[in-house]
């Protein structure tokens, strides 16, 4: 009897992939259908359409948290935008229909969409932080393009075609929304450079804040004259492309990613920064070179700023380099698996320590190297993690063991150096001798692994060289070694 071929692999990613298309599907659909229905349809019924839109994104946003598809702080601020914003356009429903929105007058609806789009960077910054260790750099360069974008959009888009029901409070409005909504882009934008695998709901947020921005500015360009259908199907696509962005099934990544958070770029932006820094000003040169009035004090607003959060971000970069230096110095001179000093580091130490002796700061130097016996089967036995295991144990107990001033380093494989300043005890190789000795968990068993140990000591007035004092350390090691290998030969006959 004939059989189906058995799938090799999951059948998830199939799933996730007809779903996406489906979603695809669906919203450009709606969004076409929508936009005609608008257009065709009578003043009474347009406000029903655009009504029906808004709650588009509440039922799937809802859904969304309900159903635990979405999850975390960012979801929920971004959902509480979205509630905000469908009860202002349902409790003031001719906001867009009747040619409101883009008029900058500065009414109670006008702040609850304000607010809305508040929410919605809160949202977006809370999404950025997750991808990256403390991304401010993302948060700054938001900023930075807000105040960019908002100058120059006000200058030659919304200032020159403000009708006389503007006020200031409108004004101040309309140029904190268009800001809001370019922050609210740059972050996704940055969300999408590292969230690879969340590209398809990306790119619906982003079409939803720029299609928001270009009704913000449709309905400015249109209050004089014209129709408001042009501003209500732009804003209308808003909620249609926000709304699959909830139930995409790629969307959780954004704020979840499978791989650790990103650290952030030390490289420092220097053409991002001078463009923001020169933005504003250059618009009012070319409105000054063209003559046109300029009588609004936003440029020179946006241009200070700009200042302090040019300032702030070279501050940052500033700092990230300094911690990048900071972490090589560290590797340079720590040996990567255990954290000790590795040889170069301890080297050095030995050479200021006997500078010390001869110059009478220091009465006595020694110097015990220890070489692990049994190191080897271990690895054999455990593998080579169980055997990073070991080293790390023995390690953390030199350096607990350690005292004030002393220093412990590997100096390859399983050898390890205590360098002490001042007077040793004697058994001081018996002492590190015994300590290593002890029992190492290894789940649910434990191993042993044995230590050969010697030392040199260097006291004032000798003018011993450090590799004169190395040698005497490892000659003695060896000697212990060699001691134990006869030791344990009569157990093997």
């Amino acid at each position: 009897m004939t059989r189906w071929p058995r799938p090799a692999g999951p059948a998830w990613p199939v799933h996730a992939v007809t779903l996406a298309g489906t979603v695809h599907a669906v919203t450009l659909a709606g969004t076409v259908l929508a936009a005609i229905a608008y257009a065709l349809a009578g003043p009474h019924l347009r406000v029903v359409i655009f009504a029906m839109a808004t709650l588009v994104p509440v039922a799937t946003f809802g859904a969304a948290l309900a159903t635990g598809h979405l999850k975390g702080r960012p979801w929920v601020i971004a959902t509480a935008g979205v509630v905000l914003l469908a009860a202002s356009m349902a409790f003031w429903s001719d906001w867009v229909p009747g040619h409101h929105f883009g008029r900058a007058e500065g009414r109670a609806a006008d702040f609850g969409i304000a607010s809305a789009h508040l929410l919605f960077l809160a949202g977006a910054a809370g999404a950025l932080r997750r991808r990256g260790i403390g991304d401010l750099a993302g948060l700054l360069d938001a900023a930075l393009l807000g105040v960019c974008v908002a100058g120059p959009a006000w200058a030659w888009l919304i200032a020159p075609r403000l009708t006389s029901s503007a006020t200031l409070v409108g004004e101040m409005l309309a140029l904190t929304d268009v800001a809001m909504l370019a922050a609210v882009l740059a972050c996704l934008a940055r969300v999408g450079r590292r969230a690879t695998g969340a590209r398809g709901p990306i790119g619906y947020l982003l079409l939803c804040c720029t299609a928001t921005l270009g009704g913000h500015i449709a309905g400015t360009l249109t209050a004089q004259h014209g129709s408001s259908a042009w501003t209500a199907i732009i804003t209308m696509s808003a909620y249609l492309t926000l709304a699959p962005a909830a139930v995409h099934p790629a969307t959780p990544q954004i704020t979840d990613p499978d791989q650790p958070p990103e650290k952030p770029s030390t490289r420092p932006p220097l053409l991002w920064i001078g463009i923001a820094l020169c933005a504003n000003p250059l618009t009012a040169m070319i409105q000054g070179l063209r003559g046109e009035e300029v009588a609004s004090v936003v440029l020179p607003v946006c241009s200070m700023l700009a200042v302090p959060l040019v300032l702030l971000r070279l501050r940052q970069m500033s700092l990230l380099r300094n911690q990048a230096e900071q972490t090589l110095a560290h590797h340079a001179l720590h040996d990567e698996l255990t954290g000790l000093a590795n040889r170069r580091h301890i080297t050095a130490e030995i050479d200021r320590a006997l500078t010390d002796l001869d110059r009478g700061a220091l009465d006595e130097v020694t110097v015990i190297l220890l070489d692990l016996d049994g190191f080897k089967p271990v690895n054999d036995r455990y593998g080579h993690q169980a055997g990073d295991v070991v080293l790390r144990t023995v390690a953390a107990r030199l350096s607990d063991a350690a005292g004030e001033g002393d220093v412990v380093g590997r100096i390859g494989g399983d050898e390890f150096v205590l360098l002490r300043r001042g007077p040793a005890p004697e058994d001081l190789p018996q002492q590190a001798t015994a300590l290593v000795g002890q029992p190492i968990a290894m789940g649910a068993a434990s191993v042993r692994v044995g230590v050969s140990a010697g030392a040199a000591t260097a006291t004032r007035g000798e003018r011993i060289a450090r590799d004169t004092l190395i040698g005497w350390a490892d000659a003695a090691m060896y000697a212990q070694k060699a001691a134990h290998r006869k030791e344990r030969e009569p157990a093997l006959r």
